[in-house]
C-alpha cells in the first residue's frame, strides 16, 4: 500500500476491526514512541507509556500497537509525569482561577493552593472548589483562620496553631502544609506561628515574606534561623520577597547557599510580581536554580507574564535550565516537598496515572518578566495532550480521536 495516501474505512468497519481484537488487548492506553522524561527513574529516551485503568502499567521501548485499546503516537513529543504546581490560587483570593479551566491545559495535573483558605474557610473550599475539580487540588493551609484576606493578614489574634494542626489531622488527604503570607506587622509573629503549626502537625510550612526596612526581619534570620528544614520560601527571584542577590555585588548572598545546604527549600513563585530577569539570570549564572518551579498562578499572571507551568519552564530553558532538570523540579521535587512521592511525581509501574505530552517547537518566541520585560527564546515549551488518572482529559491537536472526513468516513493512515 502506498503509505502516502490514506486508506479510507468506514466507521462500521473499525467498530468492527476494534471488537475483533478486544481479547487480546491488556491495555486501555497506550503513548507510543514518544520521548520520556522520568526523573525519577531516570529515564530520558524514547519510550512507550501503556496505562491499565487509572494507573501506570508499563513503561518500555516497542510496547505492541495491538496490545492496547487505544493507541496514541506521541513520536516527536515528549512525555511526562502530570506536573505539580507548588503555588497557585485556587481558592480564597480575588484573583483565585477554577483549576480545570489553567491547570489541565498546561499538562498540570495536580496544584496545591497557596494559602486561600485557613481552618475556618477550609470545609467550604473542600466542598465548593476540591470536591468539584478533575484536576488534584491539594492544599497549603493559611495560619491565618480566615485565610487570605487581607484585613486578617496582619492579625495576630486569627493565627492559631492548635486550630490549624487540627484542621490538618482531619484533612491529610489534601492538606499538606502550612502557608504564611502578606503579614504587614513588625517581627516573626506569622512565621513563628505557622511553624508552630507545622511541628505540631509534622508538615512544611511554605513562606511568603516581604522583607523591608521596617519589617524587623531580615532574609538572613528568616532562613538561617527561623525556618526549619524541609520548610519552603516562595518568590525565590523577586528581591523584595528574598534577597537572594545582594544589590551591590551582584552575587548570591552567601547565606542563601546555607540555607540551602540545611534544607531549606526555594521555590519560584513566578506570579505577577515574582519572576525578574536581572534577579533569575544572575542566580541561574551563579548556579542556583530553585529548587521547585510554580506559577503563583492567578487572574493577573495569567495574562501578561504568563506564567503557567509550561511558560515557567521555557523561562528555565531559556536561562540554561535542561529540560530533565526542569521537569525533575515540576515533578518529583514538588512531590518530595509536600511528601507525596513516590504516589506522584513519577511514571513507575503502578503509579497514579497523570501524564502529561509536550512540543517543544524551535523559533523566535517572547517571553516576559513580572516587570513585563520580554526576553526572546528559542524555544517554547507546549502542553498538547493531559492524562489525568488515566483519562484523557485534554488533546490540543486530538492526537487520540478519529480523523472525520466529508464522505462521512474515518481516515486511517496506516
Amino acid at each position: 500500500m502506498d503509505r502516502r495516501k490514506p486508506a479510507r474505512v468506514s466507521a462500521c468497519a473499525t467498530l468492527f476491526l476494534t471488537a475483533s481484537l478486544l481479547s487480546g488487548q491488556t491495555y486501555d492506553l497506550l503513548l507510543k514512541g514518544g520521548h520520556v522524561i522520568d526523573p525519577s527513574n531516570r529515564i530520558d529516551s524514547v519510550m512507550d507509556v501503556a496505562i491499565s485503568g487509572a494507573r501506570i502499567a508499563r513503561v518500555a521501548a516497542d510496547i505492541p500497537a495491538a496490545s492496547s485499546r487505544k493507541v496514541i503516537d506521541a513520536a516527536g513529543l515528549y512525555v511526562t509525569p502530570g506536573l505539580i504546581d507548588l503555588h497557585a490560587h485556587v481558592y480564597g483570593y480575588g484573583g483565585s482561577l477554577f483549576p480545570d479551566d489553567t491547570a489541565l491545559i498546561a499538562g498540570t495535573t495536580t496544584v496545591v493552593d497557596a494559602g486561600g483558605s485557613g481552618w475556618r474557610t477550609f470545609d467550604d473550599f473542600r466542598k465548593t472548589i476540591i470536591a468539584r475539580s478533575r484536576t488534584r487540588v491539594l492544599v497549603f493551609i493559611n495560619i491565618v483562620g480566615h485565610g487570605m484576606h487581607s484585613e486578617y493578614e496582619s492579625d495576630p489574634t486569627d493565627m492559631e496553631p492548635d486550630k490549624t494542626a487540627a484542621k490538618i489531622a482531619q484533612n491529610r488527604d489534601v492538606i499538606v502544609g502550612i502557608k504564611t503570607a502578606h503579614f504587614g506587622g513588625v517581627g516573626w509573629t506569622a512565621i513563628r506561628a505557622a511553624v508552630q503549626a507545622g511541628r505540631l502537625s509534622n508538615t512544611p510550612v511554605i513562606v511568603d515574606d516581604r522583607i523591608f526596612t521596617n519589617s524587623g526581619r531580615t532574609s538572613r534570620e528568616e532562613l538561617l534561623d527561623q525556618l526549619r528544614p524541609g520548610d519552603l520560601h516562595t518568590h525565590t527571584f523577586n528581591d523584595r520577597q528574598i534577597e537572594l542577590i545582594d544589590r551591590f555585588t551582584g552575587k548570591v548572598q552567601p547565606y542563601i547557599f546555607e540555607a540551602r545546604k540545611r534544607g531549606v527549600l526555594f521555590d519560584m513563585g513566578h506570579g505577577a510580581g515574582s519572576f525578574l530577569w536581572p534577579v533569575a539570570s544572575q542566580a541561574m549564572a551563579q548556579g542556583f536554580p530553585p529548587d521547585t518551579i510554580s506559577t503563583d498562578l492567578h487572574a493577573e499572571s495569567i495574562l501578561i507574564p504568563q506564567s503557567d507551568m509550561p511558560n515557567c519552564i521555557s523561562k528555565m530553558l531559556l536561562l540554561g535550565m535542561s529540560l530533565p532538570d526542569a521537569i525533575l523540579r515540576s515533578t518529583v521535587n514538588p512531590a518530595r516537598a509536600i511528601h507525596r512521592f513516590p504516589e506522584l511525581g513519577t511514571l513507575s509501574e503502578n503509579a497514579v496515572a497523570d501524564v502529561a505530552v509536550f512540543a517543544l517547537p524551535s523559533g523566535i518566541f517572547a517571553f516576559k518578566d513580572s516587570w513585563h520585560v520580554k526576553r526572546l527564546g528559542t524555544r517554547r515549551f507546549e502542553c498538547v495532550l493531559t492524562v489525568r488518572d488515566g483519562k484523557l482529559v485534554y488533546d490540543r491537536d486530538g492526537l487520540g480521536f478519529p480523523l472525520w472526513t466529508a464522505a462521512g468516513a474515518y481516515e486511517v493512515i496506516p
